[in-house]
């Protein structure tokens, strides 16, 4: 049985992007130890010993654990880790914790703007011939911003089609 934080108002602070960049960077180290722990059991169980050896299975592998990280940590309290150092929660339009269908479909409306962004990289390595632009793709995760900038109340994309936000607790705190 699932219990929902008390309900937020929706019309709630939404968080900074500051803060939204600093909790990404944060998260990026914690999904370190998950991507690591997920391939190193898929090279165990499959024997693997070469990267490249059943490469997309252990990319669909890492997919699934990097998204059951995030939806359990979002179905239980609307907060990862770093989602809790950051004061970020993320609510509904009413002001609750988002429905699992809505946290899955949310995880996977993540990716298409950082994957279009890597694509972008790859195009323009081919165009120029110069090997060196590949370094761009660590801006690719960062393109999930760039929807912010036009958006009203600087909503994410995913969020914004979902009907989801991410808000400042303390403020939210403050505000009642």
């Amino acid at each position: 049985m699932q219990t929902s934080p008390a309900p937020t108002t929706p019309t709630s602070i939404v968080s900074s992007r500051l803060r939204r960049f600093a909790c990404m960077m944060y998260e990026a180290v914690l999904l370190f130890g998950v991507i690591f722990l997920a391939s190193y059991l898929f090279d165990t169980l499959t024997q693997s010993r070469d990267a490249l050896m059943l490469r997309h299975g252990r990319q669909a592998i890492v997919f699934l654990a990097v998204g059951v990280y995030f939806i359990m940590c979002w179905r239980k309290r609307g907060q990862t880790l770093p989602m809790k150092t950051w004061n970020i929660r993320l609510i509904d339009r009413n002001g609750l914790s988002p429905t699992l269908g809505r946290l899955i479909v949310r995880y996977v409306l993540l990716w298409p703007l950082p994957l279009l962004a890597s694509l972008l990289v790859l195009l323009a390595s081919r165009m120029t011939g110069y090997s060196s632009t590949d370094l761009l793709i660590v801006f690719a995760p960062f393109s999930i911003f760039v929807w912010t900038w036009f958006d009203p109340e600087q909503q994410f994309l995913h969020d914004r089609l979902l009907g989801t936000r991410l808000i400042d607790v303390q403020k939210a705190r403050q505000s009642v």
